[in-house]
């Protein structure tokens, strides 16, 4: 099932990532060393707080339309409303947030707390559910452009399911009738692009989204469709990724119901400028391997009525989706044989020969020491589930990214103690080491878990001017692959690995007082100037004064929007720590807070800032990039 599905439904818009970058800098989570300036934005060759310090986290959906629906029966007809219908974000609550992981790992930024409707005209909801938290997957350079750099070129996707459904009346839609029949949950997909830094446009922090919604079973995973996976290696370089034949890592999957491939393309092309047209890489030819050569399966025309380069509507109106129509000899010979999509001149993209993959569902953690992980993996050969295959469980902290712009020679380290995690077989734990790889079996079903210790990492990455305090516990990395590399081999995308922030033990003094929470709070202070507009997190008596909303934004569950601190990188013995202190809170003898200037920039200051930053945005996703432990 999956979104990559007969019955489904496509929307395009915009869509807002008002992320803060002052805490994009690991030099900036160390207190004794935190300069007002870092507040500000960049300005020439002064990093300061990068290019938007006053961002807020917030991520939200904006005039997106559903622009087609289909079922098995083929495309909806204009007398079904759904088409007229919008898809937006919650119409109750505060918008959702966007996340990182951590300072050391950016590249698995999560969507926390949204919720996603379906609505028509007059605002009324026709369905309402919640987004499980997702981090996004296969990011690349997709504007191909000379002259354009930075996270603007960039694309990727994002996939999760839709819960605890509500519907409204939508008896006069057969599309949603059949949608509301199809399960108790959804799978929804969206990539995003173009996003525009131009501190001085109104779309600023805003970009390109185009998305599907259809049904999800409940054994399938929730982040990534188990179907045919077509993989490439990347061209060398500090960049997200450049798929050497031109297309990037994407999808299929195979209906045999309505006798059909369905591919997904879209994060797969590239465009020429950042949110623009799709480049013309040729007509695109699915083909099957054969003793005697290609079987031809299919094309996706690149001109012609309906060609994705020829029509403007084509990507809003597909999402990137295409269904190729299969013949039963057709079917028979993709069955066992590897896929190629190829196009022009060096255009091509493959399954492995063996048509294997294996990858985690979920793929982002949050852990307290001693608490226990659990990875679920699934392994599929040809679209189907592996069953008895042997995986591979390894350390990789290569996609890391250390660094410290404020101290070069102060960087904390990432991936350190390895020992800090275990593989669990059975009553057999085994701690990591760079030499230590465990073995996972899989079972009828594909599936294999991975159970993971965990134990306290210490502070290793606490800065060395002698405060007690620096980045909360250690980010790690851990990659699956097929142990049998003489049957199942091919390329490897960089991006399908594991990561974990594991927060350092925590014990806060007896009594709590101001003493040992005003480190805490005063990193807040620092790293998201926004709150400044509210309170100064680093004043005792301001902190006193909001005791009461405070208490309420820091008891509620991460995935509420609303819940402090945005980041969801306080780790939960913290947390408990601030709500007992905001209980009864003793100032102790802390010594003031440093006073951080208030964000407020002048004419000139705004003029310099806006000139700086159109010279070149700095500091966001394609600086993590060329910092991983790989380039490095």
């Amino acid at each position: 099932m999956s979104y990559l599905n007969p019955l489904r439904l496509h929307f395009a818009g915009q869509f807002q990532a008002n992320v803060s970058t002052v805490n994009n800098d690991p030099g900036h989570f160390d207190n004794a060393a935190f300069l007002p300036s870092y507040q500000l934005p960049q300005k020439g060759t002064d990093l300061n707080g990068w290019f938007n310090p006053t961002g807020d986290a917030a991520w939200r959906l904006l005039n997106c339309r559903i622009t087609s629906a289909s079922t098995q029966a083929g495309p909806v007809g204009a007398n079904d409303p759904v088409l007229d219908y919008l898809i937006a974000d919650s119409g109750s609550r505060v918008c959702a947030k966007l996340v990182d992981l951590d300072p050391e790992q950016q590249l698995v930024s999560q969507i926390w707390g949204l919720q996603v409707r379906i609505v028509d005209a007059q605002g009324n909801a026709l369905l309402c559910g919640d987004f499980e938290p997702a981090a996004f997957m296969d990011i690349w350079n997709r504007a191909t452009a000379s002259g354009t750099h930075g996270d603007a070129v960039g694309g990727a996707m994002y996939q999760s399911v839709l819960v605890n459904l509500q519907w409204g009346d939508v008896d006069g839609s057969p599309f949603l009738r059949a949608l509301r029949a199809s399960g108790e949950r959804l799978s929804i997909k969206f990539n995003v692009d173009g996003i525009n830094l131009d501190f001085r446009s109104p779309q600023f922090m805003c970009g390109r989204i185009v998305g599907t919604i259809g049904p999800s079973a409940p054994d399938e995973p929730k982040h990534f469709v188990p179907g045919r996976q077509f993989m490439t290696n990347g061209k060398p370089g500090n960049n997200f990724f450049i798929p050497v034949g031109g297309i990037n890592f994407f999808a299929a999957q195979v209906d045999r119901a309505s006798s059909a491939i369905l591919l997904d393309l879209g994060n797969a092309l590239s465009t020429g400028t950042p949110g623009g047209a799709l480049n013309d890489l040729g007509d695109l030819v699915l083909s099957a391997a054969s003793a005697h050569g290609q079987v031809a399966l299919g094309t996706v025309a690149a001109h012609g009525a309906h060609g994705y380069v020829s029509d403007p509507s084509w990507y809003a109106r597909t999402a990137g989706v295409v269904a190729l129509p299969l013949t039963a000899a057709q079917l028979a010979a993709l069955e066992h044989a590897p896929l190629t999509l190829s196009g022009g001149a060096e255009i091509t993209i493959s399954e492995w020969a063996s048509g294997a993959f294996v990858r985690a569902d979920n793929y982002v953690f949050r852990s307290s020491p001693h608490e226990r992980i659990e990875v679920p993996f699934y392994a599929t050969q040809w679209g189907r589930p592996l069953a008895g295959a042997a995986l591979r469980i390894v350390a990789d902290d290569s996609q890391l990214q250390p660094s410290n712009s404020i101290d070069p020679n102060d960087v904390p380290p990432v991936a350190t103690p390895l020992a800090a995690l275990q593989f669990v077989d059975g009553h057999t734990v085994t701690p990591f080491s760079t030499t230590f790889a465990g073995t996972l079996t899989t079972d009828a079903n594909g599936r294999a878990l991975l159970t993971l210790g965990t134990s306290d990492p210490g502070t290793p990455r606490y800065f060395n001017q002698g405060e007690d305090f620096g980045i909360d516990g250690q980010v790690y990395g851990i990659r699956a692959s097929l142990a049998d590399t003489a049957a199942y081999s091919g390329p490897v995308n960089q991006w399908n690995f594991v990561s974990i922030l594991l927060w350092s033990r925590f014990v806060a003094s007896t009594p709590i007082t101001w003493d040992s929470m005003h480190p805490i709070f005063q990193q807040y202070a620092n790293l998201y100037p926004v709150m400044a507009r509210f309170l100064d997190l680093a004043d005792y008596d301001q902190v006193v004064a909001h005791a009461g909303l405070l208490k309420l934004a820091f008891g509620l569950d991460p995935a509420d929007p609303n819940a402090m601190p945005v980041t969801r990188d306080l780790s939960p013995a913290k947390r408990d720590a601030i709500l007992a202190f905001l209980d009864a809170p003793l100032p102790g003898t802390a010594a003031p807070a440093r006073k951080l200037r208030a964000v407020t920039l002048t004419a000139d200051e705004l003029a310099a800032s806006a000139a700086a930053r159109a010279e070149e945005t700095r500091g966001g996703k394609s600086a993590a990039i060329a910092r991983r432990v790989i380039s490095r």
